[in-house]
C-alpha cells in the first residue's frame, strides 16, 4: 500500500532539501502519494472532511516539514487542530480513525545535530522537542514511529550534501 507524505513547507519554491525529496518521491508514484498542504490551501482554509477522507485511505502517513523556531510550520498546527476532531480522531467508539496507522515525522533541520543535545547550544534533542507530536498521535491511538531528521542545511547546501540525504530518506520511508 502507498504511503501518504504530507508536505508542510510554507516556501517550498525556496527549499533545497524538501524539493529534492519531493522530486525523489515523484519517481515512485506507486509507493508514495504527495500531499502539499500549502499548495492545497494557500488561503489556509482547510477542507476538514476532504483531509479526513484522505487520511482514512492510508495506513502509513508521513508529516514532512522544515523544523524551525523549534516547531512545525503554522499550517500543520492548524491542520492538527481542525482535522483531528472529536468523534473522528478520538473520543467516541466510532472515532479513532487513525488507530493503528503508522505515523512519522520527517524533518529538514537547519542547525547541526550536535547543537540539539543536552550539552549543545539548544539543550534538547529533537525527540524531546517533538514530543507533543508523539503525545498527540499516541492519544489518537496511532502507531507513532521514531522521526527522521537531516541536519545542517544552514551549514552546507552543496549538491553532494543534499544528495547524501536521498538514500537515507528513502530507506527511512521504506522501513516505516
Amino acid at each position: 500500500m502507498k504511503t501518504l507524505v504530507i508536505i508542510i513547507h510554507p516556501r517550498i519554491e525556496e527549499s533545497i532539501m524538501n524539493k529534492r525529496w519531493i522530486r525523489e518521491l515523484e519517481k515512485h508514484p506507486d509507493d508514495y502519494e504527495i500531499h502539499q498542504l500549502y499548495k492545497k490551501y494557500p488561503n489556509e482554509k482547510i477542507d476538514i472532511l476532504a483531509e479526513q477522507q484522505l487520511i482514512e485511505q492510508y495506513d502509513k502517513i508521513i508529516f514532512q516539514f522544515p523544523f524551525y523556531w523549534f516547531n512545525c510550520p503554522p499550517l500543520l498546527k492548524k491542520w492538527l487542530d481542525e482535522v483531528l476532531t472529536y468523534g473522528w480522531a478520538y473520543g467516541k467508539s466510532s472515532g479513532y480513525k487513525l488507530a493503528g496507522k503508522k505515523i512519522a515525522l520527517v524533518l529538514s533541520v537547519g542547525i547541526d545535530e550536535k547543537e540539539y543535545d543536552t550539552g549543545g547550544k539548544y539543550k534538547y534533542n529533537l525527540e524531546q522537542l517533538t514530543s507533543p507530536f508523539e503525545i498527540t498521535f499516541n492519544y489518537v491511538r496511532a502507531d507513532y514511529k521514531p522521526l527522521f531528521a537531516y541536519y545542517g542545511i544552514e551549514q552546507d547546501t552543496s549538491n553532494e550534501w543534499v544528495e547524501r540525504s536521498v538514500p537515507r530518506y528513502l530507506n527511512f520511508l521504506k522501513q516505516l
